[in-house]
């Protein structure tokens, strides 16, 4: 039965933490492919600016080149409507029926999955990866239904987050590793975080 890491995210910009866990995840779990799906408009992101679907599609792309482990699936941004992670995972089952999958999420999420939408769906189509974030709090409970269904990866924390990536571009300072050279000449060419957006 092969095995899939599921890993969601705006990826605005895709940056080397996000490439750090998922390839951690593959070890540990030992994952035949880590899949990453850019979303197009997460529920829990509403109303917040982010860079048009194709660019982080584009920039996760680049991301991702050179590891044959890691692929990227643009299943959301050409579904209308909310991106539902339940959604993604009917899709994702039915195109790989006879793999195991694996949903990555940060503890932060977690803590909040209760609230998703559909998350008993959600913990019958996958196991949940939960990785670790520095100064993050453990969930406390993850429910009766989670129990059995949740692995913490415990994975080295690296503190980066997309916003402060943004952030440093706005402010014309570098982002030198802390997004693949690749990500970084994209995001310049197409100035996606310069200071008049």
């Amino acid at each position: 039965m092969r095995r899939i890491g599921v890993f969601g995210g705006t990826f605005d910009p895709p940056h080397v933490g996000h490439l750090a866990l998922a390839e951690w995840a593959r070890e540990a779990l030992s994952l035949d492919r880590v899949i990453f799906v850019p979303a197009a408009r997460p529920p829990h992101k509403r109303g917040k600016r982010m860079s048009a679907a194709e660019d982080r599609v584009a920039m996760t792309r680049l991301a991702v080149r050179g590891n044959r482990a890691f692929a990227v699936s643009t299943i959301e941004v050409r579904r209308t409507g909310p991106s539902y992670t339940v959604d993604t995972l009917r899709a994702l089952a039915r195109a790989h029926p006879r793999a195991q999958l694996w949903l990555l999420m940060g503890e932060d999420s977690l803590r909040e999955f209760h609230t998703w939408h559909a998350p008993e769906r959600i913990l019958a189509l996958a196991r949940l990866a939960v990785a670790g974030r520095p100064g993050a709090r453990a969930p406390r409970s993850v429910g009766r239904a989670a129990r059995g269904r949740v692995v913490a990866l415990r994975n080295p924390g690296l503190q980066i987050a997309s916003s402060a990536i943004r952030a440093r571009v706005r402010a014309g300072r570098s982002v030198r590793y802390l997004v693949p050279d690749a990500v970084a000449r994209y995001a310049a060419a197409h100035r996606l975080y310069a200071r008049s957006r």
